[in-house]
């Protein structure tokens, strides 16, 4: 579990975190980034921007060993959009991603915005929900869940 937490990190603050060049679309409109060391390989795919679906996988050894899902959108375009809040985000993670882990509790300032993200910490099944404030406003939602593939 360790080696499979230590590698999601990895992979996550090297992709969209890292701005890793995109890799070709496995499927119709998606945008996807992969990276891989030695037997492990991930890939994140999403589709669209503003609102959009997005899935993590790792593979270890050709085989899928861990997922998560999440479903992101702005609640209050007059207050973020897109572009800001994908900043906030990678700003958040990065910091999020340099402890070590991905999962529980964490809160971080950038600017007028709050961003916190509040999960369990089981790598095994998890559920969370990030979330940007400004202020007392909700302006960013994102609910996710995942947890290990098994045969």
């Amino acid at each position: 579990m360790d080696a499979l937490l230590d590698f999601i990190v990895e992979a996550k603050s090297k992709t969209y975190v890292g701005d890793n060049v995109p890799s070709a679309a496995c499927r119709p409109a998606s945008h996807d980034i992969a990276y891989e060391r030695g037997a492990w390989r991930y890939l994140d795919s999403y589709f669209g921007g503003t609102d959009f679906l997005r899935q993590e996988v790792v593979w270890w050894k050709g085989e899928p060993v861990w997922a998560m899902n999440y479903y992101g959108r702005v609640l209050m375009p007059d207050l973020i959009d897109a572009v800001v809040a994908g900043t906030v985000i990678r700003d958040a993670l990065s910091a999020l991603y340099r402890t070590g882990r991905f999962l529980g509790e964490y809160d971080h300032r950038s600017g007028i915005y709050d961003y916190t993200d509040r999960s369990t910490t089981n790598l095994e099944s998890f559920i969370g929900i990030e979330r940007i404030h400004v202020g007392e406003n909700e302006v960013y939602r994102l609910d996710y869940h995942g947890g290990l593939i098994k045969p």
